[in-house]
């Protein structure tokens, strides 16, 4: 069995540049992430805290962080912290998101992902509920999501 994500986590971080090692071999095993060039700062079983810094390769053609940036972001914080969260048997995969662009999203952003409800523990698959807040260097919230991950057993091969 392979080591969780957390384990890797919290070993690789705690390395030299570990954060940035760490936010690398995600991006190698889901390369579209890589797109925003994502650091992360905290990820442990209820959170994960992922930031971006301001590159012309996230922004829109009005300078600033373009609309898709800002939902990949979102999907990769509800994505690991969900990783964190569940239990060894389960697998998660999102099944929607909800946003809202509430203010110009300029210079590095911050995204933090939390849950809405306590962990999934029905043996069937469930919906659970992630939120998703994104602020800007003074503190700005400047978008909000929320993304619903469908949360089931791991199939087993026979």
């Amino acid at each position: 069995m392979s080591p969780s994500i957390l384990s890797v986590y919290r070993r690789v971080s705690r390395w030299p540049a570990g954060h940035w090692l760490f936010s690398r071999m995600v991006c190698h095993k889901a390369p579209y992430f890589a797109t925003i060039a994502p650091r992360f700062v905290a990820l442990e079983p209820g959170r994960c805290e992922v930031r971006i810094r301001d590159r012309r390769r996230v922004h829109n053609h009005l300078g600033t962080v373009h609309a898709i940036a800002l939902c990949n972001l979102a999907e990769l914080a509800a994505g690991m912290m969900t990783d964190a969260s569940i239990p060894a048997q389960m697998r998660w995969i999102p099944k929607g998101m909800s946003v809202e662009y509430l203010k110009k999203a300029v210079g590095g952003l911050r995204g933090v992902a939390v849950p809405v409800q306590g962990p999934p523990a029905a043996a069937a698959g469930q919906e659970w509920p992630v939120a998703v807040q994104v602020t800007d260097a003074v503190g700005d919230t400047v978008f909000r999501a929320w993304v619903t991950m469908w949360v089931s057993p791991r199939q087993h091969a026979a």
